[in-house]
């Protein structure tokens, strides 16, 4: 069965494996993506040993998280052992995932501090993954930060990820576009690719909705008194699948292509619609991986 791609630019879908336990069963859930069609898989660094069995069943790694969730905040620490350490351990995950096949690693900008002047914080990041490029060149990977904006977080819109790129030039180091997160914050995703198209290392297929109504009863600054938060969202927002919210897919991948990316486009599902159980959770991803094949 041939692997599904987008129709512009030809790119390969995957998806990104979260915390559900049936991602974890490897045997069945590789028979699964095979079977679904999914050519690429993204994986923690903890499951990089399932590399082998992927790629003999021709299923591509799409990215390898550098660092389990704790370890991206000790490469922003402010303790210099804390940071030495960090980037020891990032070394040794870039090392032995590229022995087994992995090109893109996948990192979050998180501060162990985020009270922390952003300034400060900035200045950590920086001789952390600095000292990360060599490393990265002599195994032919390549770096793609998503802009998450989680607490104190960094590289999450145009003015922090032109910072990064001007103090670490290196062409290995790059975005993991993720359209969902620029859309919450306002950010126009196109004009992202316009200036940033050439850094994609990694494509997130996640889109995020606007819920207008929400937005005029709670404004996007303030939390709401009374309403609960959306599951995968807040008040005013939820993360989707694409085809589910405002991206514009089409545009995008084509400002892509003819940037020359050449990667992935791996779903990340976040959308309380099918975050339910096993079966919604596959639903989900086939729903994602079917409207983006149409765009």
């Amino acid at each position: 069965m041939p692997f599904a791609k987008t129709t512009t630019g030809e790119f390969l879908i995957g998806y990104r494996s979260g915390n559900a336990p049936w991602q974890k069963k490897t045997d069945e859930a590789l028979a699964w993506t095979i079977a679904s069609s999914f050519g690429t898989f993204d994986l923690p660094p903890g499951r990089m040993k399932e590399i082998p069995g992927m790629a003999a069943k021709g299923v591509k790694v799409g990215s390898l998280d550098l660092m389990d969730w704790g370890g991206y905040q000790g490469l922003l620490s402010p303790d210099k052992a804390k940071r030495a350490a960090a980037v020891a351990l990032a070394r040794s995950n870039i090392e032995n995932g590229a022995k087994l096949g992995a090109t893109i690693f996948f990192t979050l900008m998180l501060p162990e501090d985020p009270n922390l002047p952003r300034a400060e914080n900035f200045k950590y990041m920086v001789e952390s993954y600095s000292a990360l490029v060599p490393t990265l060149e002599k195994c032919g990977g390549k770096l793609a930060v998503e802009g998450w904006p989680g607490p104190g977080a960094l590289c999450c819109t145009p003015e922090t990820y032109r910072a990064l790129f001007e103090q670490i030039p290196s062409p290995v180091m790059g975005v993991n576009y993720d359209p969902s997160h620029l859309v919450r914050m306002n950010i126009d995703y196109l004009r992202f690719l316009r200036e940033f198209a050439r850094r994609v290392h990694h494509v997130h297929g996640k889109d995020t909705e606007i819920i207008d109504e929400n937005l005029y009863e709670f404004g996007n600054e303030q939390p709401a008194t009374f309403a609960k938060s959306i599951g995968f969202g807040a008040w005013s927002w939820r993360y989707t699948i694409p085809g589910h919210g405002i991206v514009r897919w089409t545009p995008a991948l084509k400002l892509l292509a003819e940037a020359g990316y050449r990667g992935f486009v791996s779903i990340e599902l976040e959308d309380a619609r099918f975050c339910t159980d096993e079966a919604g959770e596959k639903l989900g991803l086939i729903k994602a991986r079917e409207f983006l094949e149409g765009c």
